[in-house]
């Protein structure tokens, strides 16, 4: 057995918690589902700290989320404490764990993959590490699946921007790099370049054309409050959706490369007063 089947928890948090996160995780949704949606998150986060740590081994990695997974479909009790937690969640929910699993794929990818081939390569690892999150919540509150394809354009788009955000930080922390590698190449950029103190012209053009497809999402995911029935969870997901797309406009405008293009307390407050039409 190995030394990482041996460890009482596999798990080593960073420190991070939702407050850190861009976009509110389960901020407005009805009480009695938040704590489920918590429970989500706890084990979310534990795998990504596992896959974005700088000390394991790429081995290690995927050793500890293979416990995490084991612990999640009941085949240990040892090693995850959130995978338990989550477990314990689903049991009550009802809620099936193919979301959590869909996950542990991406950040096992994460582990051994520092770089992504072309946009189809990244919208695929989206589809493990982005939209298994708005499909577990949905399916939380018991949302018809019809909303799956919105949801899944509004997750893509956020993991997407997060990743244009943190492209220089990636890359000098983990040598990771999610700017599609023939992106760079039709347009004279090397991954080196990111690590340049402010965006080439070449760079510029590739944020560009990764914000081009992100609009294009945000005009999917826009349609995604008007199939949640649930009145927190729509009013929630119109405040994610303008969020996402005052991000997408911010980074049009700014550089990366050369500070941390963010969102603004006045951002959300336009976001939440556009949201309220979604109140009644």
């Amino acid at each position: 057995m190995s030394a990482v089947l041996e460890l009482d928890n596999v798990e080593s948090w960073s420190g991070k918690d939702r407050g850190d996160e861009n976009f509110p995780v389960g901020a407005i949704v009805n009480p009695r589902v938040r704590p489920h949606v918590h429970a989500f998150y706890s084990f979310a986060r534990n795998a990504d700290d596992i896959s974005d740590s700088d000390v394991l081994e790429a081995g290690d990695k995927v050793a500890r989320l293979d416990v995490m997974e084991a612990v999640l479909l009941g085949r240990s009790d040892r090693g995850s404490p959130s995978a338990l937690g989550l477990r314990a969640s689903l049991a009550e929910t009802g809620v099936v764990a193919d979301h959590a699993c869909e996950l542990l794929v991406a950040f096992r990818r994460d582990a051994v993959k520092p770089r992504t081939e072309s946009w189809d390569d990244l919208y695929d690892y989206c589809r493990y590490s982005a939209m298994p999150v708005g499909r577990h919540v949905l399916d939380l509150h018991g949302e018809d699946r019809a909303a799956w394809p919105a949801s899944d354009a509004l997750c893509t788009t956020l993991q997407v921007l997060n990743h244009l955000q943190d492209c220089q930080k990636d890359l000098r922390a983990l040598d990771r790099c999610y700017l599609p590698q023939d992106m760079l190449g039709a347009n004279g950029c090397a991954v080196s370049d990111v690590m340049q103190p402010a965006e080439t012209p070449g760079l510029r053009r590739v944020f560009g054309l990764l914000l081009d497809h992100c609009d294009e999402l945000n005009a999917r995911g826009a349609a995604l409050p008007r199939f949640v029935k649930d009145r927190r969870l729509r009013i929630e997901t119109a405040i994610i959706g303008n969020l996402a797309r005052r991000l997408t406009a911010r980074l049009r405008r700014g550089d990366p490369l050369a500070t941390r293009v963010k969102l603004s307390r006045l951002d959300a407050v336009f976001s939440i007063v556009a949201a309220l039409r979604y109140a009644p």
